[in-house]
């Protein structure tokens, strides 16, 4: 479990950025729609990411009414979080393409 807690911290970001990039989103429903995609994320975890990315100013945050209960904090991504989006894909599949093959090849 904790092996999978350091993978998954390590592309977060990434996946939130995308996601906020298709639709702006409040943070519960940002971790539902990472469970969409099959990744179990705990809003515990995802607050504070959406925090940093902010004072990185690759998103910005909203505050507006709710039609049901408290008002929600928006989430919508900037300039900077779209280069930093491209970025991360870049960065992905470099890794991404070499992993897959030598775990392929793990059997071998």
């Amino acid at each position: 479990m904790f092996l999978r807690s350091q993978l998954l911290k390590g592309v977060l970001e990434g996946c939130i950025l995308a996601i906020i990039k298709k639709e702006e989103v409040y943070g519960y429903e940002l971790s539902l729609r990472l469970r969409k995609y099959g990744l179990e994320v705990s809003e515990g975890s995802i607050y504070p990411v959406l925090l940093r990315l902010q004072k990185d100013k690759l998103i910005k945050g909203e505050m507006r009414k709710s039609p049901s209960g408290p008002n929600r904090k928006y989430y919508f991504i900037t300039e900077k979080g779209i280069q930093a989006l491209e970025e991360f894909r870049f960065n992905w599949e470099e890794i991404r393409v070499p992993v897959e093959r030598l775990l392929s090849e793990e059997g071998d």
